[in-house]
Order: structure tokens, then C-alpha cells, then sequence
């Protein structure tokens, strides 16, 4: 016997068809979904390549499911721009930080560089200025000895104690390459490599201290004192001053012989100064004074100045009183000499040595816009970005803010090179992002790199928008 059709079988089934039909899109669009998303990338990391499979849309995300950790100077590169494709490369380069020398001024530069003639290289990349760049290493047993090569390309200039020599490896860490010539170094000594011209100079500096000391002159001073055998107004010097002399010491450091700072610890005097006396005569007045006459204007005057003591007591010297009519019984100023004493300006005495300019308050670099772009262009040729693209950043940060590390917007108060708004997001890069130009700079590299992927993509939204 058949089943009867009834509307409550109908709706039941109709139920299960669309259910089944659902279950099936849903398996269709994870199976299309795991089809797409699974991607077959080629990680490499500081030179070291492998093959990793991965659901990850991108490279952070990759780099944390691998396990990597990414430090905030590292460089990260894909080949779509931060996005992870399908057969796409990740590049990772651990950066760390070594010194470089920006005109004599030390700076923190973090680096990928293998070797410091790469270091080096990249400064040259971007060149605008004459500024002289060279790499730092500390004398420190295990950054002397670190994996920074010298030079990976070919041979080494040796530069020491005033002899020159080269060594074929640059391969080699600075103290292999500094025993093989057998230079020894002192604790203090400096070690740096530098470009001149197309060779690698890796050069030693020998630092010693010692004291120094210098003679500085003490100017003596003048006295008049009125002489009545001498005509009015006549000048005689009686006595010539002499000037003396005191002894300054200084605890200096010296770089290679040449006194390079100095700080006095200790002034003694050799020698005290002699006042120059110069005679003048009297004037007529005084020459007067003897007379009758003026010895009753003297009475007078005498009774007319207690009067005006009494009634002035706080009143000032001589108030009152007419040319030539002081007291004769009271020493008389004498006039200015008519002829002028023997040395009566005597030089100055000399400037004890300049310490050498020291660096930027509590280790801060607060730079010249033209050394911000010096350091800038080495950071920004590390990331690839030479010719045009650094060409673009300069006249972004031109922009912006100048190139000025304290440059602040008044409405927005953006601040510093990049004009980070707020200016606290820097402090990812450093603490001490309110001072330090190296901190900014960092920053903002990396900023323009997540953003734009490059300085002339942020260049154009700039032209565009106005800001970036």
C-alpha cells in the first residue's frame, strides 16, 4: 500500500533539500577557501632559505606562526608589497646597532650591513655632501671579534701607529685582521673603517692622557696719584706695571699625540701684578690755595658744607660744591693723564685650550637638517631606496618638517623629521624620541614602508592630499 502525500511530509522534505543544498555551498566555499588561502612561500632569513607552507595573509603573521621573532629595526621584505602570495618570497634581515661617525659626531646607526665597507657603501648610494662618514668599532673584545666583516670584496688598508700596510682578507672581523699585522691594542684606542676613494682604511687611533700646562698673563692696573711739584695738568709715570702670571694644569687626552680635550684641575699663581703709577700735577686751584683769600673761602665753604650736612645727610659726595672749590685739606681726584701711560690696555690673556665639542646632551643626537639628511640617506639606501625614491623623501620631510628634529605643529602638534602624529609613537623606536633625530628617522622609515611601501608612494599621496 502506498503512503498518502500529505503537506506536513511535503514541508519535511523540502526542509532536508534545502539543508542538504546549504551543507554543500558551505563545503564548497571552505574547500575554495583552503584551495586559495593555503600558500606555498619562500621564507628567507639572514641568508638561510626554505620552503614553508602557510594560511597566513601576512608576513607578520607568517613570521609568528614560524616562531620568528621580529625585532623593531629588522628588515622585512615580500614581493607584494606586505601581502603573502601564493609562490611569493619573505625576506628577513636582523638588523643591529653599531656607530657611526657623521662629522665627528657619534651616532647609533642600526644596520643589516655584513661587512662595514657595505656599511659604508651605503652612505655613498645617496650621496649630497662632502660629509665625512666613517663606521665605529668600540674596543670591546666581542665587537672587535663580531661577525661584521671589514671588508667582503677584497683587500684592506691598515693604517697604525703612523705606518701603513694591507691585508688581503676583509672577510676577517677587525681584531683578526689587527693580530695578523701584530697591533696590539690599549683599552681606549679607537678603531674605525672609513672610505678613501675605493679603498677601505680600517685605522687605529692610540688614546692616551697627560697633563698639560700653560702660562696665562694677569694685566696689571693703574693708580694716579697727584704730585704738586709738577705743572697743572702735567703726567709723569712713576712706576711701570708689570704683569704677572699664573699656571693653569690640565688633564688632557691626547689621539694619536694630538691633544684632542682638555679639563683644568688646578691655577696657581706664579706671579702677582704690578699697578703702573702715573704722577699729575695739581690743578690752578689748588696751586691758589695758600692765599688769604682762599683761606677765608675755604671757612666759608667749610661752614657752608656743615649746613648742608645737616640738612642733607644722606646727600651725595661733593653735592653742591663749584669746579675747583673742594676742600684743600682732602686729597683732590686727579684728571685723566694727558699722555697715555705705557701699556695702559694690556692684552687679554689667551683662552685656555677648547675641550673638543662634546655630543648632544645625555647621548641625544639633535643634528643640523644637513647631517639628518647625511644620516638618512644611508638608512634609506639600507631599505633599496636610492636615486629618485630618496630624492622623494628629501623633498617629503622638506615638507614636512625641514628636516628639523624639534619641529612641532602648532594645531596638529605632529612632531619632530617625520611628523609623527602623536609624536609618542616613536617611542616604539626609543624613549628618548622627543630629543634624538636617530629615533625619529628610524621611525619614520619604517612608517613609510608599512604605509606606502616606499618615500615616492608617500610623496605622491602628499602631493595629493597634503599630508602623508
Amino acid at each position: 500500500m502506498s503512503r498518502r502525500w500529505t503537506p506536513r511530509r511535503f514541508v519535511i522534505r523540502r526542509r532536508i533539500r534545502v539543508a542538504a543544498c546549504a551543507m554543500l555551498v558551505a563545503f564548497s566555499m571552505v574547500l575554495a577557501f583552503a584551495l586559495t588561502a593555503r600558500k606555498s612561500v619562500a621564507l628567507t632569513v639572514n641568508g638561510e632559505t626554505r620552503q614553508v607552507t602557510t594560511y597566513a595573509s601576512s608576513a607578520d603573521a607568517l613570521l609568528k606562526q614560524e616562531g620568528i621573532e621580529r625585532k623593531t629595526h629588522d628588515l622585512v621584505e615580500t614581493s607584494a608589497n606586505g601581502q603573502l602570495v601564493n609562490h611569493g618570497t619573505v625576506t628577513v634581515q636582523s638588523a643591529y646597532q653599531t656607530t657611526i661617525s657623521i662629522d665627528g659626531q657619534q651616532v647609533p646607526f642600526w644596520t643589516t650591513a655584513t661587512s662595514a665597507d657595505q656599511l659604508l657603501g651605503f652612505f655613498e648610494a645617496n650621496r649630497r655632501s662632502a660629509a665625512k662618514v666613517t663606521v665605529d668599532i668600540k674596543n670591546v673584545y666581542n665587537q672587535l671579534t663580531g661577525g661584521l666583516a671589514i671588508n667582503q670584496a677584497g683587500p684592506v688598508t691598515v693604517i697604525a701607529d703612523g705606518k701603513e700596510s694591507v691585508a688581503p682578507d676583509g672577510k676577517l672581523p677587525a681584531a683578526s685582521i689587527l693580530d695578523s699585522k701584530g697591533i696590539l691594542l690599549g683599552k681606549e684606542d679607537r678603531v674605525s673603517v672609513e672610505k678613501d676613494g675605493g679603498t677601505t682604511v680600517l685605522r687605529v687611533q692610540r688614546v692616551t692622557h697627560g697633563e698639560t700646562t700653560k702660562m696665562v698673563a694677569l694685566p696689571f692696573g693703574s693708580r694716579t696719584v697727584v704730585d704738586a711739584t709738577l705743572a697743572p695738568g702735567q703726567t709723569v709715570i712713576r712706576e711701570q706695571g708689570r704683569e704677572g702670571q699664573k699656571k693653569q694644569t690640565y688633564q688632557t687626552t691626547f689621539v694619536d699625540g694630538v691633544p684632542e680635550s682638555s679639563t683644568l684641575v688646578k691655577e696657581e699663581t706664579v706671579s702677582v701684578p704690578l699697578d703702573q703709577v702715573v704722577a699729575v700735577g695739581p690743578d690752578k686751584q689748588e696751586v691758589q690755595g695758600g692765599s688769604p683769600d682762599s683761606a677765608k673761602q675755604d671757612d666759608k665753604k667749610s661752614d657752608d658744607k656743615d649746613k648742608q650736612k645737616d640738612a642733607k645727610p644722606n646727600s651725595g659726595n661733593n653735592q653742591g660744591k663749584q669746579d675747583g672749590q673742594g676742600d684743600t685739606d682732602r686729597p683732590v681726584p686727579a684728571p685723566a693723564p694727558s699722555q697715555p701711560a705705557s701699556n695702559p690696555n694690556p692684552p687679554a690673556p689667551a683662552p685656555a685650550p677648547a675641550p673638543a665639542p662634546a655630543p648632544s646632551p645625555s647621548g641625544l643626537w639633535q643634528p643640523s637638517p644637513d647631517q639628518a639628511k647625511n644620516y638618512a640617506s644611508g638608512a634609506a639606501a639600507q631599505r633599496g631606496w636610492t636615486g629618485q625614491q630618496f630624492d622623494d623623501l628629501v623633498k617629503l620631510w622638506n615638507r614636512e618638517s625641514g628636516w628639523r628634529w624639534s619641529a612641532e605643529n602648532p594645531s596638529s602638534h605632529a612632531y619632530g623629521i617625520p611628523q609623527s602624529l602623536p609624536g609618542s609613537k616613536m617611542a616604539e623606536f626609543g624613549a628618548n624620541w622627543h630629543d634624538d633625530a636617530a629615533i625619529q628617522i628610524a621611525w619614520g622609515l619604517n612608517y613609510i614602508a608599512g604605509r606606502y611601501g616606499n618615500p615616492s608612494a608617500a610623496w605622491q599621496h602628499s602631493e595629493q592630499f597634503g599630508w602623508y
